[in-house]
């Protein structure tokens, strides 16, 4: 059988007419895995043959095509030579499997392999397609060179920047208390999920000053860290009996309360630094309109615990 290529796998006339000047080659030079490579599409249309046939003869000499003359694409590298270039209308149609890669010389010996006038004029013209790209790149390294560090720089401002959002959310996650928070007539679970949130975050020791406090309230500290010490300061008429606190102790430990009519607001206060603001007895929260606030004032919690 004669290995010159049938007539009837020429591509037609109209395509064989396609002249140098209305096809540009370069465009279909692509890097991969750091080379300059043809797709088996693009070279079937320059070689006006089918890319099956292409193949098929690539096949049949693999001896002559190693590795490094012809590899085939990955599925990750054959979507991102779509989603970047612009391809053939075949490259796009329903082809089974993935396309093969022709470095230069793996294209050189295509024109061997195919041994047609047609592919040996291709392949003079890729050849110094090549050799315009080669130059190109080399008189412009200095350029890409720069491109690259700046690229560069710009990704580890974005990950210092994207590490700042993290803090700032992580942040504002951790503290979405700090605003002045108003709860309304029936909003009880929110209120109480909220003060629960603020027990938890006590590592040390809890100091509630209230004066009406019952079983709620204990149901509410009995949500602390294990560990954390409560002291509760309320009026000399408190429903909470010895029995509870006991009970409270038994489990929870350590609750202290003591009594006094030093004060008229009610305050929480966290490790002896952080002070909330309670616009209700903490067993109310939820039954009426109140507000709960982070006091900005530093000195705040020493001027409190310092009257009881």
């Amino acid at each position: 059988m004669s290995k010159e290529i049938k007539s009837t796998e020429l591509i037609t006339q109209e395509q064989a007419a396609i002249t140098e000047s209305t096809i540009d080659i370069r465009s279909m030079i692509h890097i991969v895995r750091g080379q300059q490579v043809m797709m088996d599409y693009d070279l079937a249309f320059l070689y006006q043959v089918e890319t099956k046939r292409l193949n098929e003869r690539v096949k049949r000499n693999a001896n002559r095509f190693p590795e490094s003359f012809c590899f085939q694409l990955t599925r990750e590298e054959f979507n991102d030579l779509r989603s970047q270039n612009a391809t053939s209308s075949e490259e796009y149609g329903g082809r089974r499997y993935l396309p093969y890669a022709f470095t230069e010389q793996g294209i050189a010996m295509l024109s061997a392999v195919l041994r047609s006038d047609v592919a040996v004029d291709v392949s003079v013209r890729i050849m110094n397609s090549f050799v315009e790209m080669r130059r190109f790149l080399a008189s412009n390294a200095l350029l890409f060179e720069r491109i690259s560090a700046v690229e560069l720089k710009q990704l580890e401002y974005q990950k210092k920047t994207d590490e700042r959002l993290e803090e700032v959310f992580a942040y504002i996650s951790n503290h979405i208390e700090t605003d002045q928070k108003i709860f309304f007539e029936g909003q009880i679970y929110d209120a109480f999920s909220l003060l629960v949130d603020i027990i938890k975050k006590a590592k040390k020791d809890i100091v509630l000053i209230d004066g009406y406090v019952d079983g709620v309230t204990l149901d509410m500290l009995s949500k602390k860290k294990k560990g954390v010490s409560v002291r509760i300061h309320t009026y000399p008429k408190s429903k909470l009996t010895e029995t509870d606190i006991s009970k409270f102790n038994s489990q929870y430990p350590n609750l202290v309360v003591t009594c006094g009519k030093e004060f008229h607001d009610r305050f929480l206060i966290l490790d002896q630094k952080t002070v909330y603001h309670i616009g209700a007895s903490i067993k109310d929260a939820g039954m009426k309109c109140f507000a709960l606030s982070l006091m900005r004032d530093m000195d705040a919690a020493k001027d409190i615990l310092e009257k009881i």
